[in-house]
């Protein structure tokens, strides 16, 4: 596979987990305020709900690209993780925790996952 369609992989993977991320905080900022509950009363959700979506984005991009799921889906977590970072460093002036660091590791095992079983369902 060329690098070109390696790169328009991950891209579809990353839009589509802009737009899960999106969707899914919307839901929740809908619930939080209409509601009683408190964030930290939803953070094992988020966290759950985080990494399938990474999943769900790797197996995408897996599944676009029909081959090379592992690199395919790393690249498409390593490109969240770069935007996340230029947002967190540029808008509000921070480097990455070790915390963040850490998720952002699984985050990677996660798409990468996904990337492979995106190939393997996708077929030839």
């Amino acid at each position: 596979m060329e690098y070109r369609g390696m790169f328009s992989s991950m891209l579809y993977g990353l839009v589509s987990i802009v737009i899960i991320a999106l969707s899914f905080s919307l839901v929740v900022s809908l619930i939080l305020t209409f509601s009683s509950l408190t964030e930290t009363s939803f953070s094992w959700i988020i966290l759950i709900a985080s990494f399938l979506t990474l999943f769900i984005g790797g197996l995408i991009a897996g599944g676009k690209a029909k081959q090379n799921g592992l690199i395919i889906g790393a690249g498409t977590a390593l490109l969240f993780t770069v935007v996340t970072f230029l947002v967190q460093y540029l808008g509000y002036n921070s480097v990455f925790s070790t915390e963040q660091l850490l998720y952002h590791g699984g985050y990677l095992l996660c798409a990468a996952l996904g990337g492979i079983i995106g190939v393997n369902l996708a077929g030839e």
